[in-house]
């Protein structure tokens, strides 16, 4: 189920129906109307609802914080009810580690860290957390939340950072990079992440909060160079520009207590997985093309 705001595209299901067949449907709906929502959970019972609808770029939420107040907050709430009225068994919310704020040089978030978030995506996402783990705690749902690093791999909205930095480096215009590029992100590949949902999903306790890292913590700055090189283009096209209002120093996260508890863990090597990343790009234009004519991006 999907909204199709502006980073929606139905082109990334291509092939979905043929290889699943009855398996899938696909619903265009807003998970902030309650109607449209009841109307679904009574048609279908699932078994369990997995939320990774949100709006998630920081950028976009410093200039718009309503829209992800609407998302996030509203429609997880509309989720959540929804959910427990029909008897859905599992709530997964899909969380980030922006919530626990920024870190200094050292140390990792863990599932216990407090919550600390700088700008309104992320406060978005702390309330969205707060709200599902108080439904376990009032109505007794079977709610589970994940909080995973960045996100890198196939399919990814050309507006976050690696897409963007692939894309700009393809057409030799300026990467442009945040402040002086020492940030630090942990990058975990989209389908070690898809496969730590499945496990919280299903081995997951109701309540309980699990972080997904890839273990790759990495300055933004030389994310940067690593694309660069891989396309043989030249350093001089990083382009500085003004920092990022409240924008977080360092995340790194600690996935142990998730390793432990749901017996997974990350296996895809961020070289070959970048590498991978960097040629999917390449070889699929048609995909990414028109949603940047959409966004207004360029």
């Amino acid at each position: 189920m999907d909204a199709l705001t502006y980073a929606g595209n139905l082109a990334s299901l291509d092939g979905v129906v043929e290889e699943h067949g009855e398996r899938y449907e696909f619903f265009k709906a807003d998970i902030a109307n309650a109607d449209a929502m009841d109307a679904l959970m009574l048609e279908h019972q699932f078994f369990a609802v997995v939320n990774f609808a949100a709006e998630s770029h920081v950028d976009r939420s410093i200039n718009s914080p309503e829209n992800f107040i609407h998302t996030n907050v509203i429609g997880t709430s509309v989720l959540l009810n929804s959910a427990r009225k029909h008897g859905v068994q599992r709530f997964v919310q899909i969380s980030t580690d922006e919530v626990y704020g920024s870190l200094g040089k050292t140390g990792k978030f863990t599932e216990k860290s407090p919550l600390d978030p700088s700008s309104p995506y992320s406060s978005s996402k702390a309330g969205a957390d707060l709200l599902a783990l108080a439904h376990h705690r009032t109505y007794g749902q079977e709610v589970v939340v994940t909080r995973c690093s960045n996100n890198y791999g196939p399919y990814q909205f050309p507006e976050k950072l690696i897409p963007l930095m692939i894309i700009k480096a393809l057409r030799d215009e300026p990467l442009p990079v945040y402040g002086d590029g020492m940030n630090v992100r942990d990058w975990i590949h989209v389908q070690d992440h898809c496969a730590a949902v499945v496990a919280a999903l299903f081995e997951g306790k109701p309540g309980a909060v699990y972080n997904f890292g890839g273990g790759n913590e990495m300055l933004n700055l030389d994310l940067v160079k690593m694309i660069l090189k891989q396309l043989g283009k030249p350093e001089s096209l990083i382009s500085f520009v003004k920092d990022r209002l409240g924008h977080d120093r360092r995340y790194a996260i600690d996935s142990s207590f998730a390793q432990k508890e749901l017996k997974w863990k990350p296996r895809k090597d961020f070289k070959e997985g970048l590498e991978t990343t960097i040629q999917w790009y390449i070889d699929n234009q048609t995909w990414w093309q028109p949603l940047l004519e959409r966004a207004g991006r360029y």
